[in-house]
């Protein structure tokens, strides 16, 4: 993974090697290279930086309770319709 400096962004093949190695499914060799082309380029550790937010607050979203106030009140609104639906 070498020359992202020419065009200015990280090509699509280089973004996926990203997903890759973020996914764990890349061999060692594979990670050792990825690692040392972060370490070199700017915009793929950019890419990699934005990846790694955006599957932390999918990850920290995936986790949250609704507050129970809120569970309660779309319950409610639930039986509302359910009885005007059934006049």
């Amino acid at each position: 993974m070498t020359g992202c400096r020419e065009s200015g962004n990280p090509s699509d093949s280089r973004i996926q090697r990203i997903y890759e190695y973020l996914d764990g499914v890349l061999s060692h060799s594979d990670i050792e290279d990825v690692q040392g082309h972060l370490n070199e380029c700017e915009e793929c550790s950019a890419e990699y930086d934005l990846e790694c937010i955006i599957r932390s607050v999918v990850r920290r979203s995936c986790t949250e309770k609704a507050p129970d106030s809120l569970k309660s009140k779309i319950m409610v609104r639930i039986s509302e319709i359910r009885a005007e639906s059934s006049h």
